[in-house]
């Protein structure tokens, strides 16, 4: 099966897209790369988080965001990030220092459920390697 493209990037909606850069940019250790277009108020309405041509995050500017609700329906997930650890303790830990907030459903043992600085779900999965 051929493919149709390959995967660049994930881009999620967000109030700030320089504060939410900043947050992932700590949990994955990669460097924040922004555009030329900054916004009405001198911020970049688009930022990315440099992964050396492979797959990466973006992060866009929405005005009147509204945070995604998990688990529900009402303001689905729309999307997610996985993010393997060693240790989901320590991942747990570091999130949480970053700004991250743990979900109250936590429905497996091998992951965990945080929601972002503006409420973006995203889980610390154990990594197979340490299971």
């Amino acid at each position: 099966m051929s493919a149709v493209g390959r995967l660049s990037l994930v881009c999620l909606d967000c109030p700030d897209p320089q504060a939410l850069a900043a947050f992932y940019a700590s949990v994955t250790g990669l460097p924040i790369r922004t555009d030329d277009k900054p916004g009405d108020d001198g911020d970049s309405e688009w930022v990315e988080l440099d992964n050396g041509g492979g797959v990466t995050v973006a992060f866009q500017r929405v005005d009147d965001y509204v945070a995604p609700v998990w688990p529900g329906n009402q303001h689905p997930q729309q999307a997610h990030l996985d993010i393997d650890v060693m240790d989901l303790g320590i991942g747990e830990s570091a999130v949480l220092a970053l700004g991250a907030t743990k979900a109250a459903d936590q429905p497996g043992t091998t992951y965990r459920v945080f929601l972002d600085p503006v409420g973006h779900p995203f889980c610390l999965v154990l990594d197979p390697a340490a299971r």
